[in-house]
């Protein structure tokens, strides 16, 4: 009888653990693709002020359902130089108090709607058209799943009391004295991070607690455990990464040991505060007296930690910053701030790589100011040319890791907003990189020209002058539409891309005209040709960027 029923409980709690999580994830993946940009926004507010920052923490975490994704994200911010330490330090404080969130959502008494929620969102996930009503319906159903999953753990931790030695067991998790409090802490942690989950404990944490196997002092220390044990997650994202995420990932886990400690010293007068407050609470929440406790314990630990933490924090980044020194070399391997942890939270992932391309943007134009600049020269300017030609090398290993970030991002599962955009960001990319091809070539028919004892006339660097002009001008005007994502800007720039057009075909005409005198020279003949082309070519990229914003193509 004990077996059979030691075999169903087991069955029980691993599928209703594996049903919470996929909920779980289902929950954080709907929750992100319906707050899109609005998620965006919120990261960017994350200012050096920190207690700003640490509100982005709190919303970023409710939004995405778990401190440790919000924490790998903040690492990889810093990691990429994105977010400055003092920025991730209140993120990560705000992080912890959004994590709460999840108790207070198991608060609900609604678990016995757990199987109802998930099948009817599922009818709406599998037959919407819509991508939001997708979404929608993707978050519901991890709602649903999340209770479920508890239902089911809460009937296997009730048999528990049907076999003597497992109650036994578990009894000896007492949090009565200071060293039983320490133990339940670090049964929490090390249950954390097997599961990588502090949710998914602090769910098998409220099971226990509802069925009577454990108390509500034990299940409070077992909470204050998981908080040291989610900070594993990050210290992992941490690994290989810069001196500054590393120092991110200590600083979570520093504040979350430090915090602990200090309400361990007090536990006592602790739990008999939140006993205190319970019934205060039930009035909002109308929960049952176990889970509305955990939750309040939770969520007080947090809160309290996050504000005696805020005033102090300058200090803590100053004393990380002295005990993990900066490493004697540059540290940055890449050109870009991508980071492939991002790729865990495509909507933040797709917004770093756009910021690369502006940047590629904005590349392109100030190697048209230097053009400009080169040509008009009376003598080579070997230092300004090299500059422009390693620009050129630049975007060109700037185009390979943004198409390797995007194309490993698009490889996972993305809402469709999102690969749309991916996809959009390759062929941009990839346009920038050959505008900046032919503004390099231009470069070389001019180093040429003079060193075969050559020099474009006065008539046409003067017209070179104009047409460079015009064509930054384009290339300024496409970059702003990126920037702003104006799907406008085949309209605007409708009379820029005329204007070059007929300019180029112009000059090319009065050139042939020009022909007939034999008064130029075939290489210079040859010259402006190649260059009136290299900057048609530069248009034709530029225009084909329009239309990628545009959605055309």
């Amino acid at each position: 009888m004990e077996l059979a029923t030691l075999v169903k409980m087991a069955c029980e709690i691993i599928g209703g653990l594996g049903i919470f999580l996929l909920g779980m994830k289902y929950m954080s993946d709907g929750m992100q693709a319906v707050a899109g940009n609005s998620l965006r926004r919120m990261i960017s507010l994350a200012t050096n002020n920190r207690f700003l920052a640490a509100i982005v923490g709190v919303i970023v975490t409710c939004v995405v359902q778990s401190s440790s994704v919000t924490t790998v994200m903040v690492v990889g911010f810093v990691n990429s130089g994105v977010m400055q330490l003092t920025q991730a330090a209140g993120v990560i404080m705000g992080a912890n108090i959004g994590t709460t969130i999840t108790g207070w959502i198991l608060v609900l008494k609604i678990g016995k709607y757990g199987l109802p929620m998930l099948g009817a969102a599922t009818f709406v996930y599998l037959f919407s058209k819509g991508d939001r009503w997708r979404y929608w319906a993707m978050a519901i159903m991890g709602v649903g799943m999340v209770f479920f999953g508890l239902e089911l753990m809460k009937e296997a931790c009730a048999m528990i009391k049907k076999l003597p030695e497992f109650e036994a067991w578990f009894n000896r998790f007492d949090a009565g004295t200071y060293v039983g409090v320490l133990g339940c802490a670090l049964a929490g942690c090390v249950l954390t991070i097997l599961v990588q989950s502090s949710s998914a404990t602090l769910g098998i944490t409220i099971s226990l607690a509802a069925t009577g196997v454990i108390s509500l002092e034990t299940a409070a220390a077992l909470v204050l455990g998981e908080n040291i044990g989610t900070t594993v997650t990050a210290l992992l994202a941490s690994i290989g990464a810069t001196t500054n995420a590393r120092r991110a990932a200590y600083f979570h886990v520093l504040f979350n040991i430090i915090g602990v400690f200090w309400i361990t010293l007090i536990f006592a007068w602790y739990i008999e505060f939140i006993k205190s407050i319970i019934p205060l609470v039930q009035l909002i929440f109308r929960g049952d007296t176990t889970t509305v406790g955990i939750a309040t314990t939770h969520t007080v630990f947090n809160v309290t930690n996050t504000l005696l933490f805020l005033p102090f924090a300058p200090m803590l980044v100053r004393l990380l910053n002295r005990v993990v020194p900066s490493k004697s070399f540059k540290e940055k391997p890449h050109l870009t701030n991508l980071d492939m942890r991002m790729v865990e939270t495509p909507l933040l992932a797709i917004e770093q790589s756009r910021k690369e391309i502006v940047k590629m943007g904005e590349g392109c134009a100030k190697m048209l100011d230097w053009l400009a600049e080169l040509v008009q020269q009376d003598k080579p300017n070997k230092k300004l040319a090299d500059r422009l030609k390693h620009r050129e090398n630049v975007l060109d290993s700037m185009q390979d890791e943004v198409a390797h970030f995007v194309t490993n991002l698009l490889s996972g599962n993305v809402p469709h907003a999102v690969a749309e955009e991916a996809r959009g960001q390759l062929r941009i990319a990839d346009e920038y990189e050959s505008v900046s091809d032919y503004i390099a070539d231009l470069d070389t028919f001019d180093r040429k020209l003079r060193r075969d004892g050559h020099r474009f006339t006065t008539a046409q660097l003067k017209s070179l002058a104009e047409l460079n002009q015009h064509v930054s001008e384009y290339v300024a005007a496409i970059n702003e539409a990126f920037v702003q994502n104006n799907a406008n800007v085949l309209t605007k720039t409708e009379t820029l891309t005329k204007r070059l057009r007929n300019e180029i075909k112009m000059l090319r005409r009065r050139h042939l005209e020009e022909l007939s005198t034999g008064a130029i020279a075939p290489e210079v003949s040859v010259a402006w040709l190649a260059t009136l082309n290299a900057y048609a070519r530069v248009r034709d990229h530029s225009h084909n960027i329009a239309e990628t914003i545009s959605g055309e193509k």
